[in-house]
């Protein structure tokens, strides 16, 4: 009975262990500040700060809500999954942001297109068509 006690806590304790950098790590690569993760789950950015902190425990019944909103699985989220893919926090921002232009009329979006092309083609980064 003993041993049994003792598993539990082990698993207790590595599912726990970093999950504040964790959720962190997951929040950052989807492009999210603490507010808008906040806002997806009905707390403040305080809170999601305070969940972000080594030592933090935030409680089960959140844990889903986090993982739909971050768009991974809770095993993902306590760390009992790895994650799958795992985007640069600045290129998940870019990303974020430009899948915003799809909202803007088609003479904005040619707009940002044309701006785009031109200052790649100003780095040498792609070749002027021809």
């Amino acid at each position: 009975m003993r041993i049994l006690h003792t598993r539990r806590h082990s698993m207790k304790e590595r599912t726990l262990q970093g999950f504040g950098p964790r959720l962190a790590r997951i929040r950052k690569s989807r492009g999210l500040t603490q507010a808008q993760l906040g806002e997806r789950v009905g707390v403040s950015y305080r809170m999601v700060a305070h969940y972000e902190r080594a030592d933090a425990q935030p409680p089960g019944p959140i844990l889903p809500e986090l993982a739909q909103a971050l768009g991974v699985s809770t095993d993902t989220l306590l760390g009992v999954e790895p994650l799958k893919e795992e985007a640069d926090p600045k290129v998940a921002r870019l990303l974020k942001r430009l899948t915003r232009v799809q909202e803007l009329p088609p003479a904005d979006q040619k707009a940002i297109l044309t701006m785009v092309d031109a200052l790649l083609e100003k780095r040498g980064i792609i070749r002027k068509a021809s």
